[in-house]
């Protein structure tokens, strides 16, 4: 039956004469919390589709004869997409569905979707585990960049600047586990270099005595958390004198929120001059922005269509983050799909076949160019800011990352020096290499020498039994490195990170 309908959609596409004008309805799902807390909810996300859905509908466009049905459905970042997705489908199934966003949430839906040959877009499932399409996550297409691809711009750095090690040091809903999630990406990214990790829970008091100690040892710091405990972090570290140029410190925050540009050091209390100054050893990485003309009647357009709303509950939500041009883009993506499929005689219940189209592609957003690689996500694009002036204490733009072709633009106000390590951070010494000077006479050398000679033997017979235990926990440990990309649990994430 099914090639029945395809035969059929074959015929009435090529013996139809040219310039025939495709048509279909498209049932699409989507998944987006009601709670206004979250960057990606109803109030902020829904104008976008709904215009992406008007936009599409014009006259004479190319894709004016698509009919997208949206029906929205509450996401509470737990089991109701999953829920609502099986209740749905015992009368009629999806087309498409877009999002869910958080990881846990979209890992069941995107499983049963797979299933189904149903395709999912969602500007979430950010996670490295859903990297792997190979298997239950085979219908996922990511319209923002996922945290690896944010990673890339860390590992560009390391290879540049020769850096060797970094503590990523994050806060721990044990929850929805945003940051665990995006600093796992680096973690997995720059695995050729000394990386350790610090995590504390949200809920709890931050030790920075105790977190300052472990950032002794290491080179780069880099931190995912609210913006008071990046505040806290830097006065510690700026009272210790660890801001004089001896530590690279970075925040990720990939929201495209504007408040890091305008001196998030700033709380009107008598810590602002310290913390104007330690911000000055802070660079943040955030997404790439865009001045394209289009997105900002597209940002007018969402401003007024939620003031015209009057929603009493969210004064941010006329803000355009990367989840509002997202979700945008993936109606366009899929419209521009499902018309390659419908041209070479598919129909939208082909979804493995609507998926191979949006794939490996390349089209423009609202935002600007969005490039898909041929594993289904995003190419990134990404800024890095810094302070480019400590009496104003203001941030600029100092480069740019693009993803697609991997390449880094250093903009004018970019300082070398402000991203090389003053201080000389070298491993410590062995025994051996302690003992090296020790003889000042043939007497001392021979007392010395028997010394040292004991202290091998046992430091050898602990060495053997040490090594041993290593040797069983890396085995264990790379098992679970090597599960972790298989599947994406929604109890845990098997990865060396988490048990770092």
């Amino acid at each position: 039956m099914p090639h029945c309908s395809a035969l059929c959609v074959y015929l009435l596409t090529f013996l139809s004469p040219v310039g025939t004008l495709l048509t279909e309805e498209v049932e699409v799902l989507v998944f987006l919390p009601q709670n206004n807390s979250y960057p990606f909810s109803h109030t902020r996300v829904a104008p976008a589709i709904l215009y992406a859905q008007r936009r599409l509908g014009a006259a004479e466009g190319q894709y004016s004869g698509f009919r997208f049905n949206v029906h929205f459905e509450d996401s509470d970042c737990m089991n109701d997409a999953l829920f609502a997705l099986v209740d749905r489908s015992c009368g009629r199934k999806p087309d498409l569905i877009l999002g869910p966003v958080c990881e846990y949430e979209a890992a069941a839906v995107v499983r049963l979707a797979s299933h189904w040959d149903i395709p999912v877009i969602s500007a979430g499932a950010l996670a490295a585990g859903f990297g792997d399409k190979q298997g239950e996550y085979s219908h996922l297409t990511r319209i923002s960049p996922s945290h690896v691809k944010m990673a890339e711009t860390f590992a560009e750095m390391f290879e540049h600047f020769k850096w060797r090690s970094a503590l990523l040091v994050y806060e721990d809903d044990k929850v929805e586990r945003n940051c665990y999630f995006t600093l796992e990406g680096v973690y997995h990214l720059t695995a050729d270099f000394s990386i350790k990790t610090y995590a504390f829970p949200q809920e709890q008091r931050l030790d920075t005595d105790d977190l300052l100690q472990k950032i002794v040892d290491t080179e780069v710091v880099i931190m995912c958390m609210g913006a008071d405990r990046i505040r806290e972090i830097m006065l510690a570290a700026h009272r210790r004198q660890m801001t004089n140029g001896n530590y690279i410190f970075f925040n990720i925050e990939l929201f495209n929120a504007s408040f890091y540009g305008n001196g998030s050091w700033k709380r009107g209390d008598k810590y602002d001059n310290d913390a104007r100054q330690a911000y000055a050893s802070l660079n943040t990485l955030t997404l790439l922005r865009t001045v394209k003309p289009e997105f900002e009647n597209f940002s007018m357009e969402i401003k007024k269509s939620i003031e015209k709303a009057e929603y009493q509950d969210c004064k941010d939500c006329g803000s355009v983050n990367m989840f509002v041009e997202g979700f945008h883009d993936a109606v366009l993506l899929y419209a521009m799909a499902l018309h390659d499929a419908m041209k070479n005689g598919f129909s939208k219940k082909n979804g493995t076949e609507i998926i191979s189209h949006m794939w490996n592609r390349t089209f423009e957003g609202i935002a600007g160019q969005v490039s898909m690689d041929a594993n289904g996500d995003r190419n990134g694009d990404f800024s890095l800011m810094a302070m480019t002036n400590v009496e104003a204490g203001t941030y600029e733009v100092v480069a740019n990352y693009y993803g697609a072709n991997g390449t880094f633009q250093l903009l004018p106000a970019f300082n070398t020096d402000h991203f090389t390590l003053r201080g000389i951070h070298l491993p410590r010494p062995d025994i051996a290499e302690k003992s090296c000077g020790l003889g000042v006479s043939a007497l001392t050398g021979v007392i010395v020498g028997a010394v040292l000679g004991t202290a091998l033997l046992i430091a050898f017979f602990f060495f053997r039994k040490n090594y041993k235990i290593t040797i069983v926990r890396r085995t264990h440990s790379e098992e679970c490195d090597n599960g972790k990309h298989r599947q994406l649990r929604e109890d845990s994430i098997r990865s060396n990170f988490s048990a770092a």
